[in-house]
């Protein structure tokens, strides 16, 4: 297609032609009609995978000038043209080729590179005082999420005060950083700091940052009044974990810190435009199966299929079973998969879990007509869009899993955890026995037990299961081996309370596994000292050691330096392995120990009911929950 002007583009069409109106209750709404666009550049929308459609309207509002594009710099009218002939060719010939021009709405960054980030637009301050300019002049043009949740360490677990001893080292160790923190919160606007000890960044961003669809309000030209436009929420983030947000709908990947602060001062994101792979899912997962092992299963098979930098979009009538916490335990292993995002188009699930954490009824009826009028609304009774290649997966077949001993994508099923250990060859074989003392731990003992991460914590229906089946266990008189080191490190304070209401937390207590803090902890190596014992047992008696966590990532020597084997597990899992202290044992047909009259306890005498897990969390998980602990956030202080 030939351009003839570039002030309007090829044949004449013109972006601000696409504007529409949305009229609801009683209020009219400016928007971007992709179906407007599609008509005036002879493209065929409806066949568009979703998440490109979510980057097509972005290319519409940045090339019309509209409600949220740049400030800083000059708009490129040829972007949206751009992205239509690129996409044009996708549908054409299922190949990806051309570029994209993505203006996420808001950029989030965590304390590990997001403070570096912050100290480099101080910098920049300083450079324009000196060359005569207000400080103001550098300033974020989008809206920052700042969130510290990289900085505390699960030194002290196990015990009650553990949580506040972890804190209290936590603000002693980064007392200069916080103050720094303090200082930026007040200096720049469109910056928002969630203080330690709210929690895992992609878990509030979940349950509380995100929008979906957001109002925005801008100023009207000509005989126009202020309007007030709706889009898509979008966002990058520089921690690479960020995808967890596509289980709403919402696009948004990780980026580099270079690019987040690129995006941050209004600059566009380039990307080529990938390949999207439809993830078909059929079926619905049995009872017992978790959402882990889904993603370890949709790990695997990714890996295998080779879709790096690939957009993966789930499609089909296992949507209908997958909630949203279920989907973002999967989107949020994406770079895991080597993929840059695993996607979930907006549904009736999406509109649930906006009411269920406290969202507004008004502003979960705007997603749901906006995303209705602009075709980004899920119809699985539509035909398919048009991906690039299309995998199935039965969600049915999906079986108990773990993922190790030193990558993520290793999926073994649980009876298979002995011999993965095993084929692992852990074992040192150069160390010297030094100690006249036996040794406190065997081969294959669990030296780290964690239920961490925003892959887990931010799913109810594992978190309540973890506590039902500690529950199960105290009841039929098992306990923690003593050799384990226990945490629970929750990525919101919404699952402190739940588990402390419906009484569950009580029984994890028992277990040892106390709370240690809201943050990432041992799923970023965070995990603190073993015991003395055992480090000293590991050192002169070469013991090959192991940790099961509930993370989303198990490189070796990632969780602790002197563990050999780690292994990602569902939280019930975790619980169950801190039970049985060593991974060389087949849970699925031994017996995690024995009762007080010698009777062998196995894990399907523990493991959860389903319409048990369902009650408690009908009856813990209130939207007013959720509304009660982000409105008490911003009393948490940086102290």
């Amino acid at each position: 297609m030939s351009r003839t002007d570039t002030a309007t583009g090829p044949a004449g069409w013109d972006p601000a032609s696409t504007r529409a109106v949305l009229a609801l209750d009683d209020r009219a709404y400016r928007y971007y009609s992709l179906a407007a666009a599609g008509a005036a550049a002879g493209l065929d929308v409806a066949r568009l995978p979703y998440c490109l459609k979510s980057l097509l309207e972005n290319a519409l509002r940045q090339a019309d000038k509209g409600p949220d594009a740049r400030t800083n710099t000059r708009p490129d009218v040829l972007d949206a043209f751009d992205t239509v002939d690129a996409l044009r060719a996708y549908l054409e010939h299922a190949a990806p080729s051309g570029e994209l021009s993505f203006l996420p709405r808001r950029v989030m960054m965590d304390d590990t590179a997001g403070l570096p980030l912050l100290g480099d637009l101080a910098a920049m301050r300083d450079a324009a005082v000196r060359a005569g300019c207000a400080p103001e002049t550098i300033e974020p043009q989008r809206p920052i999420d700042f969130i510290v949740d990289h900085s505390i360490i699960a030194e002290f677990a196990g015990r009650p005060d553990a949580h506040v001893l972890n804190a209290r080292r936590e603000h002693t160790t980064n007392e200069e950083r916080f103050c720094f923190l303090r200082w930026a919160a007040q200096a720049f606007r469109n910056l928002r700091i969630v203080p330690p000890g709210g929690g895992i960044c992609h878990q509030i961003n979940l349950e509380y940052l995100a929008t979906v669809v957001q109002a925005v309000e801008a100023q009207g030209t000509g005989e126009h009044e202020a309007e007030t436009w709706l889009v898509p929420d979008s966002l990058v983030g520089i921690d690479s974990h960020t995808p967890m947000i596509n289980a709403l709908g919402i696009v948004g990947w990780g980026v580099s810190g270079i690019e987040g602060l690129g995006a941050a001062l209004g600059e566009a994101v380039s990307l080529p435009l990938p390949r999207v792979i439809g993830l078909h899912l059929t079926g619905r997962l049995r009872p017992g199966i978790t959402a882990t092992d889904l993603v370890l299963t949709v790990t695997q098979r990714l890996r295998q299929h080779d879709c790096i930098g690939a957009f993966v979009e789930c499609f089909g009538p296992g949507l209908d079973h997958l909630s949203v916490p279920g989907r973002a335990t999967v989107a949020n292993m994406a770079p895991e998969c080597g993929t840059t995002m695993n996607f979930f188009p907006i549904d009736a699930q999406t509109l649930h879990y906006l009411r269920e954490t406290g969202r507004d009824a008004a502003h979960v009826a705007r997603v749901e007509a906006y995303a209705r009028a602009q075709g980004l609304w899920y119809q699985p009774d539509a035909p398919p869009a048009h991906y690039s290649e299309r995998l199935t997966l039965d969600l049915g077949l999906v079986e108990p899993s773990l993922a190790g001993p030193g990558q993520p994508h290793h999926r073994v099923s649980l009876p298979d955890v002995a011999e993965a250990f095993r084929r692992a060859g852990t074992r040192p074989r150069t160390v010297q026995n030094t100690s006249a003392e036996p040794s406190p731990i065997q081969d294959g003992d669990l030296a780290i037990a964690a239920i961490t991460s925003c892959t887990n914590t931010s799913n109810p229906t594992h978190m309540i299961g973890a506590g039902l089946l500690a529950r199960n266990a105290l009841a039929r008189g098992l306990r923690s081996q003593p050799w384990v080191k226990t945490s629970l490190s929750p990525g919101s304070r919404v699952v402190a309370h739940y588990l402390t209401q419906s009484g569950l937390q009580h029984s994890l207590d028992a277990l040892g596994f106390h709370l240690t803090g809201f943050g990432c902890m041992a799923c970023v190596g965070f995990s603190g000292s073993l015991p003395a014992s055992i480090e000293g047992a590991i050192d002169s008696h070469g013991i090959p050691t192991a940790a099961v966590v509930s993370g989303n990532r198990n490189y070796d020597g990632r969780i602790h330096a002197k563990v050999h084997a780690s292994f990602l597990a569902s939280p019930p899992l975790v619980v169950a392995y801190a039970l049985a202290g060593n991974v060389r044992i087949d849970l699925s047909t031994q017996p995690l120990g024995h009762d007080p009259q010698g009777e062998p306890v196995f894990l399907h005498d523990l493991w959860p009911d389903p319409d048990e897990v369902e009650r408690i969390a009908r009856d813990n998980l209130e939207p007013e929950l959720f509304s009660r602990t982000y409105a008490s956030l911003n009393l948490i202080l940086l102290l």
